[in-house]
């Protein structure tokens, strides 16, 4: 495993980090007899960065994740986020994201998180989280009940702009760095270097859609996008490649994101990510696999309120730039 430095929080985790959604189903059903082994079976491996939300199952995912760590708490880095609480209910008041991150402690059987983080901001409205979430994390920060405060989100010029106006230490971006996608380094990279935040990415199977796995009927990518997919996959694995240790190798070679976060259901999906650390890509399967992404690369889904979508991203220093967004 290798180790990089978070920000400025001076936190190590692994390049690669647990994302826990899985365990709250949201997939699929993963069986809950595996999860002690799941999880110690990613520590092992030098996994030490592990990510939830109340969100994943309704609570679910903290309470089998924050089961399976008791032994391994004081040696691993622990997120959790606040915020959204279902598919569609949010919560960005001060009073809603206290309550929800004591509840969290509870379920992951600890005192404090390293990190708490306001949990997909495009869906709220973006001045209360920055006037009143981000002000409400921070003073649990000072009460002792989590170390480091953050944000998560899909667009990636919108958390840039959130970040340039209110202090966190992190930010977390999903599917828009991967075999799919590069556009969050227009905007969002650039900030969080400026500002010494630690940047987070997720999602290196675009949501699932590269591994392989009938998708869930809520799965918000278009069509076109999980038809490259399946492609993608069926290429790679008649080629003898395993298309998502090609899809982490290609999240590790960013040169400023701290730790890739794929979400694990099982031992064997904790062994094909860590396989990446020393995956050599063959030349000519790396082209074939660019060349049939590349009608739909950086192709975005809606997501959130529409006055957050990144329909265009202005950043200062930046040029305005249009984004395509792919309507389903």
């Amino acid at each position: 495993m290798r180790y990089r430095i978070l920000g400025s929080t001076g936190l190590s985790v692994s390049v690669i980090g647990f994302g826990a959604s899985p365990l709250g189903n949201v997939f699929s059903p993963v069986p809950q007899a595996g999860d002690d082994a799941l999880v110690g079976r990613a520590v092992d491996a030098g996994i030490n960065f592990f990510d939830v939300s109340p969100y994943y199952g309704d609570g679910l995912a903290e309470e089998r994740l924050g089961t399976a760590l008791v032994p391994h708490r004081r040696n691993v880095v622990l997120a959790t986020k606040c915020g959204r609480n279902g598919s569609d209910r949010f919560d960005f008041s001060a009073k809603g994201i206290t309550a929800s991150l004591e509840t969290s402690l509870r379920r992951l059987r600890t005192d404090a998180v390293d990190l708490i983080q306001a949990h997909d901001i495009e869906f709220g409205d973006i001045d209360q989280v920055i006037h009143e979430t981000i002000p409400a994390l921070w003073e649990l920060k000072r009460q002792g009940k989590a170390r480091y405060v953050g944000i998560t989100g899909y667009w990636p010029g919108l958390l840039a702009r959130v970040a340039a106006e209110a202090p966190v230490d992190t930010v977390l971006n999903y599917c828009h760095w991967n075999l799919f996608s590069n556009d969050m380094d227009e905007a969002l990279c650039p900030a969080a270097a400026r500002l010494g935040i630690g940047l987070i990415n997720a999602s290196p199977l675009h949501m699932g859609i590269l591994g392989g796995v009938k998708l869930p009927e809520w799965h918000p990518a278009p069509p076109a996008v999980r038809a490259a997919g399946a492609e993608v996959v069926g290429f790679c694995r008649s080629s003898g490649v395993d298309p998502a240790t090609l899809s982490m190798w290609t999240c590790l070679q960013h040169p400023s994101v701290a730790s890739t976060l794929m979400g694990f259901a099982s031992a064997g999906q904790v062994d094909s990510a860590c396989a990446a650390l020393d995956f050599d890509p063959d030349a000519e399967v790396l082209q074939t696999v660019q060349r049939q992404v590349s009608p739909v690369y950086n192709t975005s889904w809606p997501q959130g309120r529409p006055e957050n979508e990144d329909t265009k991203r202005a950043m200062a220093g930046l040029e305005e730039d249009e984004i395509k967004v792919a309507k389903a």
